[in-house]
């Protein structure tokens, strides 16, 4: 980990709770953050399955275990920035990718992920797990 302090991407966190054994140790010795963004999307994701109450069960002891970032007037401004770069670049990224950037940039926070798209946001740590 380039970091010690982390924003967990969408993708990391249901790699999560699916038990992946390539993450067991990645979490020790670390301070784990998660966005509102995130935890929308894995919301939609549990009311979209088969299988909703046991989803969003593990979902709310998941997210019960770390601190939980909102978006502020503050992020706002670094997503209008973020997004202006990626549209001079003509690489946008999701919509909700850029709410999650600007809130690893606020908090000059390291963002796990495995999605590719966030090495286009100038200034933004990555590490993929």
């Amino acid at each position: 980990m380039s970091g010690n302090r982390c924003l967990l991407d969408t993708n990391i966190v249901v790699a999560i709770l699916n038990q992946e054994p390539s993450l067991a140790n990645h979490l020790t010795g670390i301070t784990v953050y998660l966005s509102a963004i995130v935890l929308g999307e894995l919301y939609f994701g549990a009311h979209k399955s088969a299988r909703i109450t046991d989803n969003l069960a593990r979902i709310e002891t998941f997210v019960a275990q770390y601190p939980v970032l909102d978006c502020s007037k503050t992020t706002a401004s670094h997503y209008g920035q973020i997004k202006q770069k990626l549209a001079v670049k003509g690489r946008p990224i999701p919509e909700n990718d850029i709410w999650i950037s600007a809130l690893a940039v606020q908090y000059g926070l390291t963002l796990v992920t495995r999605d590719d798209h966030f090495k286009q946001v100038d200034g933004l740590l990555l590490e993929t797990w």
